[in-house]
């Protein structure tokens, strides 16, 4: 029989907390019938929502704390005030210690890299985390980062950056050699700032077996699949993102009012409603929820704060998924292999607090 997958929770995080996260696990039990779960909040709010989910309630340990990281907390404040006693910090805590092989929130971004990168510390050659997420794209998925776990860097930082994504999607992917392109605003050698340019000059110089770089890549070259791995650093990957999502919520609403302008947009509709339906799937952001805090030593997933039950499963999900995969061993042996591309690409210093 093959072990537990043990996820630690932080229940009291997101916009909607316990009522959420509660949920969206007993969805994870449902299609992950092998993990048990660890629930870190108020015991009272977890307790009415677990009653409604006994199957989730015969595999979960409740510990209780009264103490939640704030959306509005700074990362400094957060690990001053939730350092030993928030939710999110047990959860990531109880990976620390072996209790959990993964840890989700759908907490404060800042403060969850934060806490993360203080609790587990970064694996070796990495100063920086980077938040990776799966992006569907055109040809099929793409790992792309950093989301905005921290702000600015140097091309060495993008160099390791580029390293981490294509060890990832080799991982995720099955690809041993994935292809990685720098998110810039056109594919010319000589536009971009200087740091992607430099990048951009020590990749191809390094020429890295485990990685093929392919040169720029613009906006819209994420959603068409130009590359495994599109790299940038968080500032302008986090405006991707949300971007992204915008975009989709826009053109959702321009088929439904499309659809709803007259009766015979409407009679259409009645014709077309499989393939509405497979677009609406395709397209739903719920299904792609959960980035992964890529560098530590230890695996650490951030769900968005406002997505609904059927998204924090989804986050749950790729947690579930990078410890069955046992993502850590297999990242380290990329980082590490020819004497570890690393060691030629030192990392940038922090940029935010």
């Amino acid at each position: 029989m093959p072990q537990k997958v043990r996820i630690a929770l932080d229940a009291m995080g997101g916009d909607f907390g316990a009522s959420v996260v509660i949920p969206g696990a007993a969805i994870a039990l449902d299609r992950h019938p092998d993990a048990e779960f660890l629930l870190f909040g108020d015991s009272a709010k977890i307790a009415s929502q677990l009653d409604q989910h006994p199957r989730l309630k015969a595999v979960s340990r409740v510990i209780h704390t009264d103490v939640a990281v704030s959306n509005d907390d700074k990362p400094s404040q957060a690990l001053r005030r939730g350092r030993k006693t928030s939710s999110m910090w047990l959860a990531i805590e109880a990976v620390k210690k072996g209790e959990a092989d993964v840890a989700v929130s759908a907490g404060n971004t800042g403060a969850l890299v934060a806490m993360a990168r203080f609790c587990l510390r970064t694996l070796d050659g990495i100063d920086r985390p980077a938040l990776a997420a799966i992006w569907p794209t055109a040809r099929g998925e793409s790992v792309v980062l950093d989301l905005g776990a921290t702000i600015g860097g140097d091309a060495h930082h993008l160099v390791a950056l580029s390293v981490m994504g294509s060890a990832l999607a080799s991982v995720l992917f099955n690809k041993p050699k994935p292809t990685v392109g720098l998110l810039n605003i056109g594919v010319e050698e000589i536009k971009g700032h200087e740091e992607i340019r430099e990048a951009a000059e020590q990749l191809r110089a390094m020429n890295l077996p485990q990685l093929d770089y392919i040169g720029f890549v613009e906006g819209d070259g994420i959603g068409k699949g130009a590359a495994d791995v599109v790299v940038t650093e968080g500032f302008s990957g986090n405006i991707a993102l949300k971007t992204a999502e915008g975009t989709v919520r826009q053109v959702t609403d321009f088929l439904r009012g499309a659809i709803q302008a007259s009766l015979l947009a409407r009679i259409g509709y009645l014709f077309a409603r499989g393939a509405f339906a497979a677009l609406r799937a395709r397209l739903d952001p719920r299904k792609s929820n959960g980035s992964v805090v890529l560098g530590l030593k230890g695996i650490v997933v951030k769900s968005h704060g406002g997505t609904d039950a059927e998204g924090f499963a989804s986050a749950v999900r790729v947690g579930y998924e990078m410890a069955r995969c046992d993502l850590l061993t297999k990242i380290n042996e990329t980082l590490n292999r020819d004497g570890g591309a690393l060691a030629s690409a030192p990392l940038a210093q922090e940029a935010v607090s």
